[in-house]
């Protein structure tokens, strides 16, 4: 099986040059060519020809978003963006995942961090090199043509009984699809949400803030102790575990950080801690939604939903960018119903 070929963009030559050497270090990428801004890319990009471009927000001449805006129009290619540690940079980040952006890590704040990001940089090019570009694209267009609640139909989706609480459940691919779903839900929708966004930390943050401009429906980033309310989307907090409480006799959120550090593989939050929670506390009347995403993260929350009578929906492969977590629900008998985004 040939290399992935990696094209490192940023305007420094300390990180093309580094960063591009560690990713070498890993066994199945090729460092294919380097360029010093997105001008300088895109003139390459023909010569270089390759699988996966690791792209800069911040650079000058051509910033990132604009390198992005083209490359999607002129030549799609899977992008891994390097993102900035900042409010600013967090912003651009979302804006780089809707406009087609497979992922994006964080760039470390210091010289220790490296290593484990160069490692989670690799992870994340390979899954890049396997994502259906197409959907990629299909989901940029389709993000132009969201408009706040519009397009949704509640009975059609929360189905026969009251439902009062809705868990989506999402990784690889989940921003860009997060930004079609949330803003076409109506203001007076007559459940909670609580969106599970695999997220680095300090991200979700302006995750829900990016929702909440675009949305009918309020969308707030989810604090210790907040209620779960019909007409209002709750974003799970990156780095912490949620559960279900009962605070003065209503249903809220438990927000905490763990006990301990997430193990390989696994998330804080999970998808599969917050689905069982919620199954347990609200019984039938949760929802349970997966959309596209890398892993099994989901699965038995899904399995945990329909056992206690809810409701579970996941994404069909035929518009997933990665058909990871549906697939796994799926196979495990815990979904009521397929459909594409």
């Amino acid at each position: 099986m040939r290399p992935v070929r990696v094209m490192m963009v940023d305007d420094s030559a300390l990180v093309r040059r580094v960063i591009g050497r560690m990713l070498t270090e890993n066994p199945g990428i090729e460092l294919a060519g380097t360029a010093a801004n997105g001008q300088e890319a895109l003139q390459k990009i023909q010569e270089v020809n390759p699988d996966v471009i690791v792209l800069d927000v911040e650079m000058p001449v051509m910033d990132g978003l604009e390198t992005l805006r083209r490359l999607m129009q002129t030549r799609p290619v899977p992008v891994v963006m390097l993102s900035a540690l900042t409010r600013a940079g967090s912003r651009a980040t979302l804006e780089a995942l809707a406009l087609g952006a497979v992922d994006f890590i964080p760039k470390p704040a210091n010289p220790a961090g490296l290593p484990a990001v160069v490692d989670e940089l690799a992870a994340k090019v390979k899954t890049a090199a396997t994502v259906s570009l197409r959907n990629v694209v299909q989901r940029g267009a389709r993000l132009e043509k969201t408009l706040p609640g519009a397009g949704f139909k509640t009975k059609e989706v929360l189905g026969s009984g009251r439902r009062e609480l809705v868990v989506i459940g999402c990784s690889t691919g989940g921003p860009a699809a997060l930004q079609a779903i949330i803003p076409a839900l109506p203001a007076d929708l007559p459940a909670g949400v609580v969106v599970v966004q695999h997220m680095p930390a300090g991200f979700t943050g302006a995750l829900a803030e990016h929702l909440a401009k675009r949305s009918s429906i309020k969308v707030r980033h989810a604090a210790d102790g907040e209620a779960v309310s019909p007409g209002q989307v709750l974003v799970a907090p990156s780095g912490f575990d949620l559960y279900f409480d009962d605070r003065a006799g209503k249903a809220a959120v438990k927000v905490f950080a763990g006990n301990k550090p997430a193990s390989p593989g696994a998330f804080h939050p999970s998808v599969d801690k917050v689905m069982v929670s919620a199954a347990r506390f609200f019984g039938p009347k949760v929802l349970g939604v997966l959309l596209t995403g890398m892993g099994r993260d989901g699965a038995v929350g899904m399995q945990e939903i329909k056992r206690n009578k809810g409701r579970t929906i996941a994404e069909a492969q035929e518009s997933c960018v990665v058909f990871g977590m549906p697939k796994a629900a799926i196979e495990l008998g815990a979904v009521d119903k397929v459909v594409p985004l």
